[in-house]
């Protein structure tokens, strides 16, 4: 072919250097056969290749391109399931914190109402003691007066007096005496 080729161009300068723009129709014929020819085989073993691979890199990008689109579905569907999982998470983060300060609270007024409780227990108990030293310390008081009036009277009448008669009927008396108002 490139030889063919060749001798055209050999042929043509041969002829003394032809008019370009003069139709000439031998070369015109020519030029038309190896057109042909050319065309022919380039379609075979050039444009057919290139073609395929043209397609076949169409085909790759297509492929591609809806692989992308199928990856950025499934990625918004994942940053959605995300975001309502964050969300989720931050409500329950807030009702746990209600709870933690609801629970907080209630454990603070069972414990001031306890402490109350407590604290009134013990006044009660010490007022109790309170009084039962108060009515101890009056017996007591009561017999030492019931000793000392025996002994008061028994060295004023100087004559021994029966001590248990005595002991009774004083009690008897201090008995029916009120003290700070009181029997």
């Amino acid at each position: 072919m490139h030889t063919l080729l060749l001798s055209i161009a050999a042929t043509v300068q041969e002829e003394g250097g032809a008019d370009l723009l003069s139709p000439n129709g031998g070369l015109m014929f020519w030029t038309i056969v190896i057109f042909a020819l050319l065309l022919v085989i380039l379609s075979r073993f050039a444009f057919k290749p290139m073609l395929a691979a043209v397609e076949a890199r169409e085909r790759q990008l297509q492929k591609d391109i809806d692989d992308a689109k199928r990856d950025l579905a499934e990625a918004q569907r994942v940053l959605a399931e995300h975001r309502a999982q964050l969300e989720k998470g931050r409500g329950e983060a807030q009702k746990l914190i209600a709870d933690g300060r609801a629970t907080a609270e209630k454990l603070r007024n069972d414990l001031l109402e306890q402490t109350k409780a407590q604290q009134q227990e013990m006044l009660d108990r010490a007022r109790r003691e309170i009084e039962t030293e108060k009515v101890n310390a009056i017996a007591a008081l009561r017999r030492e007066a019931v000793d000392l009036a025996i002994a008061g009277a028994g060295k004023v009448i100087e004559r021994n007096l029966d001590n248990e008669a005595n002991r009774r009927l004083v009690e008897n008396f201090l008995g029916s005496v009120t003290i700070g108002g009181k029997a």
